[in-house]
């Protein structure tokens, strides 16, 4: 699923992301908790992120934020939608 925004470059899920790629988080999808849940991670809008590995199918992903990586689920990781770098 990608989303298109003002700029003409398009926003997609950072599930969909290869290993490897780089995305801004442009906007997260989500209830209060979910965001919440994420800003305490360091995953706000504007933050830069690295998909470092996913596993195949519906396993987590592995990210990295500012230095530090993360294992995300992968419901939680399509809430963050991100444009590519």
């Amino acid at each position: 699923m990608h989303y298109e925004n003002n700029n003409g470059k398009d926003n997609t899920p950072l599930t969909d992301l290869s290993d490897g790629q780089t995305g801004t988080i442009v906007s997260i999808i989500g209830g209060k908790h979910a965001v919440k849940r994420l800003a305490d991670l360091g995953l706000k809008t504007g933050t830069r992120v690295k998909v470092v590995r996913k596993t195949l199918f519906s396993g987590p992903v592995q990210i990295e934020v500012s230095g530090s990586r993360l294992i995300l689920g992968r419901g939680l990781a399509s809430k963050i939608i991100v444009v590519l770098l």
